[in-house]
């Protein structure tokens, strides 16, 4: 079972992140955390936060010499703009300067769409700066650290993972397009958008434009694929045994995420039944499901075929022309505060997206296959799928499904 954790602030000097569980033997290297790291931060419509502030990253616990060890891993990854925000954001007592005054200053018009007056509520604080500091999507680079290392233990076992745009505000990639593979990372990475589809992403930068100019924002819906998952992922006895419950879960715990969907998803409830499943047919290598409607999963266990898992994102809450709220110091109307901001996150949700999926099938493969190194992991993997009896045997992956598929899946 795998456990994981993250502490740290938006503006404090470091993120930490606590990975327990993972076996011995996986690789764990820096470039491929500083690479998913940097991912995080691509996408046309970012802030000018992304330029300056670096992540400096730091492995300080359950790997050596690049393998872990099977004791828990501890991430640090640490903010270069800490010198500017250390006197505000403290731990302990100090005087603030001059220089700082303006930064310490009580945020006491909470932003609309935010944790911030919730949050104040809740805590009972009389400025939004601790509430922030925390809800900051800033937390998910811990996440993203973490992401990295389950999907580093889930190609270990041949289970690859890959994140795309679907649509950025009203424009949205054409139902029947191909589905990206692991080979197409490094050209979804090129484009503006992350989107796989050159004409839409070219439609995309344009929405993003203009909503620049108009001092807006926008949302808008990433899908995330794995492929080679084995059948029986997850379990259909409990509620949150059931995979699709807690890939969901995972999701949905992403900043500005307002809803989940698994495979067609709501597309499906404007269906008949005949046309809203999965129909099985025998062939020469196994049961095929000749469409993935369902998106991987059945009864809250993978199917073997592709998972497909869709989040969508709201608009981002702090926008330029800043939104009517109350100075909870006065009670008197006001503009709400404005955070520097981005455009469009989009993208990086995407990326943010890959690494909670990986998290959550990681955890699931332990739970089913259990291991305390990587070796003996994929042993009982192995031991598993020769087990199953050749009339109940599907084929190995159907990566034929995502591709030639993909129109049928949609039909």
């Amino acid at each position: 079972m795998l456990r994981w954790l993250t502490a740290g602030e938006s503006h404090g000097p470091e993120l930490i992140a606590v990975l327990e569980g993972l076996p011995a033997g996986v690789p764990v290297l820096m470039d491929d955390i500083q690479g998913d790291l940097a991912r995080r931060k691509l996408g046309y419509g970012r802030g000018s936060r992304m330029k300056f502030e670096q992540d400096e990253l730091h492995i300080s616990g359950g790997v050596i010499h690049g393998r872990s060890i099977g004791s828990p891993i501890a991430i640090r990854v640490g903010n270069t703009e800490w010198p500017k925000w250390q006197e505000v954001m403290n731990s302990q007592p100090v005087e603030i300067s001059d220089a700082s005054r303006g930064r310490s200053a009580a945020l006491t018009r909470p932003r609309p769409g935010h944790a911030d007056l919730v949050g104040m509520q809740k805590y009972g604080f009389d400025s939004a700066r601790p509430i922030l500091e925390r809800a900051s999507a800033r937390e998910t680079a811990a996440r993203v650290a973490l992401g990295a290392v389950a999907k580093s233990f889930l190609a270990e076992l041949g289970i690859e993972i890959v994140s795309h745009t679907l649509s950025i505000g009203p424009v949205r990639v054409p139902e029947g397009r191909p589905y990206p593979t692991l080979a197409d990372v490094d050209t979804l990475d090129a484009d503006p958008l992350r989107c796989f589809d050159p004409e839409t992403s070219a439609k995309m930068v344009e929405e993003v434009e203009a909503a620049k100019k108009d001092g807006d924002t926008l949302g808008g819906i990433v899908e995330v694929l794995a492929y080679n998952l084995p059948p029986g992922l997850g379990s259909h006895v409990q509620w949150d045994r059931k995979l699709d419950a807690q890939l969901a879960a995972a999701l949905m715990g992403i900043q500005a995420i307002k809803g989940v969907e698994i495979g067609d998803g709501f597309l499906t409830t404007t269906r008949r039944g005949s046309e809203a499943h999965d129909a099985l047919y025998q062939t020469d290598r196994g049961i095929q499901r000749e469409t993935d409607r369902a998106g991987g999963t059945e009864g809250g266990m993978s199917t073997g075929t592709v998972l497909r898992v869709r989040a969508g994102m709201k608009p981002i809450a702090t926008v330029p022309r800043a939104l009517p709220t109350v100075d909870v110091a006065t009670g008197e109307a006001a503009n709400a505060h404005h955070q520097r901001s981005d455009v469009c996150a989009v993208p990086a949700a995407g990326v943010v997206a890959e690494a909670m999926v990986a998290l959550v099938l990681a955890n699931s493969v332990l739970e089913k296959f259990g291991g305390d190194s990587i070796d003996e992991t994929s042993r009982n993997l192995q031991n598993y799928l020769d087990s199953i009896p050749d009339l109940l045997a599907t084929t190995p992956e159907s990566e034929a499904v995502a591709h030639s598929g993909a129109a049928a899946a949609q039909a």
